[in-house]
């Protein structure tokens, strides 16, 4: 499938979101009917069973308005499913009834997982995203509900492919649910409502933060080819080939899932926006990599992201992942009037709040949900099954890829060095994984190291045109301070 899918201004894709809108509604009058398998039992395929493919089945088997079985998994490395499956069977036994032979293993197995669904099923798709377009055009083929995992793109070449199959999915009548789950929170949505009528006054400038030490596979040890790579985090790497061995580690490979940046701090940005009601325009960032030691990921440890929207109004986005730093995770409004708690700490429960003024002192609170929320993650099945069973319009696809595109634009600002606007980042032409198709265990990976073990890294100022790359020169001290005058 071809990724030239040309440029669109930001009134195109205004008009083209109408285009959308009306195809879902002759989409629900005239296309083909999906909305349970036969015999009234929804069953699900797992293609990537790492930890949130995983929690989607648990989330997904514990919704209660009808039957719902795990019929097969896929994914490329047997310890993750063998891992998956106890696990499930553990947790939700009577409802996983995968046989041996429909346990998947390598880069086919997402098609022979999904074959053996019907239309009205769920291919639930939580692998590293930048197979993401790969497994959902194949589901469009089969004609197969789809839930699939966040971020839904890591560049724009990609962001414009699943705009096309966003499209092509409507006019199938599918419902697809994207990993979003704060625009499931009742917590959120309440919020969103009370700001909207006006009780923070207009929005001027919003926060999010997600600091911690380092988690998932974002900080990566150099691959020892022949023995076992000992790491932080993530476990030991066993031997593996040089593409095994990044997507053991995908958190440390922009190519793969865009970087710690777009999986870590997608949910942050993307709930900002959500109460902005709005997209940002441009991004500027700085960021860097304090300590680099013997790492060898492309991540750096620390972002700092200026989002402008329209009107002028900013979102600022900090990350950090350093041991023993402060850390903070949660996400603010401030409005001419006062302050909205979007998220207080990690993402569930909310815990939203508002106060008079802007500081959040217990004197000036003027709102907060109550204590008990419901999980969003659950939440966001429980809306995907219910448009299954009653064939409600229910795509979620379009505005995942515009979540993920936004915060692909903070990511390239940062590692640019430059300002990227939103269509800049859309119409890029650097795909970060062109073949990612074809990709093979013991073929040639989308990045590979250099003598010294170390990938392409970003080089803000140096090189600009993508993300990473060898930068013509280090420039001097001296070279510096003459282009400075």
């Amino acid at each position: 499938m071809s990724g030239e899918q040309g440029g669109l201004s930001r009134r195109g894709f205004a008009q083209r979101i109408g285009q959308v809108a009306a195809a879902s509604t002759l989409a629900s009058l005239n296309a083909p009917a999906v909305h349970g398998a036969e015999g009234n039992t929804i069953r699900l395929a797992l293609i990537g069973a790492g930890g949130r493919g995983t929690g989607a089945v648990v989330d997904a088997l514990a919704t209660k308005n009808g039957p719902i079985k795990l019929v097969a998994m896929a994914d490329i490395f047997e310890d993750k499913l063998n891992r998956s499956y106890t696990s499930l069977k553990n947790r939700v036994g009577a409802d996983v009834e995968v046989k041996d032979e429909h346990k998947f293993l390598g880069f086919d197995g997402y098609q022979k997982a999904m074959d053996l669904l019907k239309p009205g099923d769920v291919a639930i798709l939580a692998t590293p995203p930048a197979f993401r377009w790969v497994h959902f055009e194949y589901a469009i083929k089969k004609g197969i509900n789809v839930f699939m995992e966040k971020p839904v793109t890591v560049d724009g070449p990609t962001t414009k492919r699943m705009f096309e199959l966003a499209e092509q999915s409507v006019r199938k009548n599918l419902k697809v649910g994207v990993g979003l789950m704060c625009r499931h929170c009742d917590a959120r949505n309440e919020l969103k409502r009370r700001i909207k009528d006006g009780q923070i006054g207009d929005i001027i400038t919003m926060r999010a933060y997600r600091m911690h030490g380092p988690g998932g596979s974002a900080f990566t040890k150099p691959r020892v080819p022949n023995g076992v790579t000992a790491q932080i985090t993530g476990g030991p790497t066993p031997p593996m080939s040089e593409v095994m061995f990044q997507l053991r580690r995908f958190h440390g490979f922009i190519w793969a899932s865009g970087g710690m940046f777009s999986d870590f701090y997608i949910h942050n940005i993307d709930e900002c926006c959500m109460m902005k009601d709005a997209w940002p325009v441009k991004a500027q960032a700085v960021g860097g990599r304090h300590y680099r030691e013997d790492f060898v990921d492309q991540n750096f440890d620390v972002y700092s992201v200026e989002y402008t929207f329209a009107d002028g109004t900013k979102l600022f986005l900090d990350g950090r992942s350093m041991t023993g730093a402060w850390s903070e995770f949660a996400s603010y409004a401030h409005g001419t009037k006062g302050l909205a708690v979007i998220s207080a700490k990690d993402h569930t429960p909310a815990r939203s709040k508002i106060y008079n003024g802007h500081n959040p002192d217990p004197a000036n609170l003027a709102w907060a949900y109550p204590e008990q929320e419901r999980n969003p993650y659950r939440i966001e099945w429980i809306n995907l099954i219910d448009a299954i069973r009653n064939d409600k319009p229910y795509n979620e696809v379009r505005r995942g890829a515009e979540a993920s595109l936004v915060t692909s634009m903070g990511r390239m600002a940062a590692h640019t060095g430059r300002v990227i606007t939103y269509e800049e980042a859309l119409n890029s032409t650097h795909e970060l994984a062109p073949d990612v198709a074809t990709l093979t265990e013991n073929g040639a990976a989308p990045v590979m190291p250099g003598p010294d073990g170390k990938y392409p890294m970003p080089y803000p100022g140096l090189v600009t045109d993508r993300e990473y790359g060898v930068p013509p020169a280090v420039p001097t001290a001296t070279a510096a301070s003459a282009q400075q005058e």
